[in-house]
């Protein structure tokens, strides 16, 4: 079972963890027009590997392949991120299967759902926590 974590839980751990790692399972698009999750202030980068691959929205057949070819181990705690959370659970969960038994999905994403006038980034996730991101 993926445990939700709360993105400024995940930020801590990020921090203090060496073992830790966030995965941005976004694609492309989203990385380039969206923004990523800044940490260099953790001295870390969050490594990019999409669970779908953009157009066709396609689960990417090598993606437990692509977290061991980034260098994670099973000695890694993992964080995966999404937009809203849908698509980084079902990557934890991959991830879980694939032997990284410590595998999160932060809660809610990077943008979370959207607000009243349809606007995400403004109500919950990592954005609307106030935590570090950029412009790619």
């Amino acid at each position: 079972m993926v445990e939700d974590v709360p993105p400024q839980a995940a930020w801590e751990a990020l921090r203090s963890d060496p073992q830790a790692q966030l995965i941005d399972v976004r694609t492309d698009a989203e990385w380039n027009f969206v923004g990523l999750p800044d940490l260099v202030s953790a001295g870390k980068q969050a490594v990019l590997i999409p669970w779908q691959i953009y157009p066709a929205m396609a689960v990417n057949p090598a993606f437990t392949q692509h977290l061991a070819e980034a260098g994670l181990t099973t000695d890694h705690h993992l964080y995966f991120i999404c937009r809203t959370g849908g698509r980084s659970l079902a990557a934890a969960r991959a991830a879980q299967a694939a032997g990284y038994t410590a595998a999160y999905n932060v809660a809610d994403g990077f943008e979370g759902p959207p607000d009243a006038v349809g606007h995400r980034g403004t109500v919950s996730g990592w954005k609307a926590s106030g935590l570090p991101w950029r412009q790619k």
